[in-house]
């Protein structure tokens, strides 16, 4: 993707797992060369992610990021520094709710707060995988109930996709206004504060970045990245995203295993 590409494009803002980074969550030398080339040409470039602030970190190094960013699908938006702009938290009673179906059942939860990842079994496939994408492992707890009051997101995480799929639903309704549920990845299943979507995150860091929604670009692959797509300006799906979101963008680039934020 480059600024020839976007002539009236002042900002992008990517998503990072399933977009920026590759499947075994490496970040490619063409997309940090793509990310240069967008920011020599005066093209602003920033990150919204489903991670916690500590999980971007390596990234928003890696990619000399110096502006806001959102984490928490914009439960959390930051200054550059990593101090906090913009707050939202699932209230206790929903967080507890939402604890009670995910394990009934079956899937894992996990919840994060005091910049923590909790769970209450360390092992699994996911937990491997997830402390690979964070760069660190989770917390174990005999109980989440003296963090529900702080929840900043929580994640039922198992491979039965259908049944996420499902529970997405079923959680969507029984929550309503006090909590959004929608996956991340189709193994996946995020749960935050109503606010905290990614649509509400870009408008957040285009307005601290000073630039009109009308001359910001997004690019995503998944579920919680559709509501930032009504947003922006230029919306961009994955190669790889499944056919209801790719729908939503503007324009599907290539998967983000073959350099498709690059353009590949």
């Amino acid at each position: 993707m480059t600024a020839r590409q976007l002539p009236s494009i002042a900002l992008l803002i990517s998503d990072v797992d399933g977009t920026l980074v590759r499947p075994d969550k490496s970040l490619s030398e063409a997309n940090v060369a793509a990310v240069g080339a967008l920011r020599d040409a005066g093209v602003a470039f920033t990150l919204v992610s489903s991670r916690p602030p500590r999980g971007m970190a390596a990234v928003l190094k890696a990619l000399h990021v110096t502006l806001p960013y959102a984490a928490f699908n914009g439960g959390v938006v930051l200054h550059a520094d990593g101090s906090v702009a913009v707050t939202h938290r699932i209230p206790a009673d929903a967080a507890r709710e939402a604890v009670d179906v995910l394990t009934a059942h079956g899937v894992d939860a996990w919840v994060f707060a005091d910049d923590l990842w909790l769970v209450l079994k360390d092992s699994g496939r996911l937990v491997d995988k997830e402390t690979v994408t964070l760069g660190y492992g989770p917390t174990l707890v005999d109980d989440f109930a003296p963090y529900l009051d702080r929840v900043d997101k929580m994640v039922g995480a198992s491979d039965d996709h259908a049944l996420l799929a499902q529970l997405e639903q079923t959680l969507a309704a029984q929550l309503a206004d006090r909590a959004t549920a929608v996956r991340s990845q189709p193994y996946y299943l995020d749960l935050t504060a109503p606010q905290a979507n990614k649509g509400n995150a870009v408008v957040a860091l285009a307005k601290l970045v000073g630039v009109d929604m009308a001359h910001v670009a997004v690019i995503g692959d998944a579920d919680n990245d559709v509501p930032m797509f009504g947003q922006a300006g230029w919306a961009i799906a994955m190669g790889q995203g499944e056919a209801a979101v790719q729908a939503r963008g503007g324009v599907v680039t290539a998967s983000n295993s073959v350099g498709g934020v690059a353009g590949g």
